[in-house]
């Protein structure tokens, strides 16, 4: 819906039953929206680091593309859970607002975008969840620490990937791939079951702009431009 099927926009449609998901008890119908696509796929990502065994303990965990859907619900959960979250973004402008949604530190993007061309990096981060994807994810696998894992999420910058096999064999690093447009159903009740409970965030609506169906064309060329920042919900009345 809204990717390969229309009616994003609409007050109803009418899609196969396994597409839809009951709302879970202690999340409103707003909140479920808040969340989204993105703010689904950002759970999964969280979830695939605290399987692959992620800790806070383990450092400091890294975000890429953060003032993005995926990337400010991912900052905002990871806090949310304990973790030290350090937050990757080419807006300068967004400080205020990461640091306001869980970031303890906020870097460059170009402190993500190696081109030395060394195959490893000095060892800096516990974990690392990726929606940039290219040479962005490339330097993510040369810096996180032994044991550490990334979640790939997408590919704003690229989807090709150049990288070596030693950040693998040398230092046990994990690359977990994130598919949320066909998750197991026990696994997306799982999740949402989460964000109702435990996950649920207290600052979800420092993530969301509110926009009515008249103000939606700019919210849109916001987001191809780049410009966007956070969720984007649509008052379909």
């Amino acid at each position: 819906l809204g990717m390969d099927t229309s009616g994003g926009f609409g007050q109803y449609i009418r899609v196969p039953a396994d597409w839809i998901e009951p709302l879970p008890e202690g999340l409103t119908v707003k909140e479920a929206a808040i969340y989204g696509v993105a703010g689904f796929t950002a759970a999964l990502s969280v979830d695939a680091l605290q399987k692959h065994g992620i800790v806070p303990e383990d450092g400091e965990v890294v975000v890429t593309g953060s003032t993005g859907g995926v990337g400010s619900v991912s900052v905002a959960l990871l806090s949310h859970l304990g973790y030290n979250v350090v937050a990757s973004t080419g807006k300068k402008e967004e400080r205020e607002f990461l640091s306001g949604i869980g970031a303890s530190q906020i870097i460059s993007r170009e402190e993500v975008n190696d081109e030395s061309n060394k195959p490893l990096l000095s060892e800096r981060w516990g974990g690392a969840i990726d929606s940039v994807g290219g040479n962005t994810l490339a330097t993510l696998l040369k810096a996180v620490k032994r044991g550490g894992a990334i979640a790939a999420t997408g590919l704003v910058a690229s989807s090709e990937l150049s990288t070596t096999v030693f950040p693998f064999i040398l230092r046990g690093v994990s690359l977990l791939g994130i598919d949320s447009g066909y998750t197991p159903k026990k696994l997306r009740r799982e999740i949402w079951k989460k964000l109702a409970g435990d996950w649920k965030l207290a600052k979800l609506q420092k993530l969301t702009i509110d926009c009515t169906l008249d103000q939606l064309d700019p919210e849109i060329d916001k987001i191809l431009a780049g410009g966007q920042r956070g969720r984007v919900v649509v008052d379909l009345e």
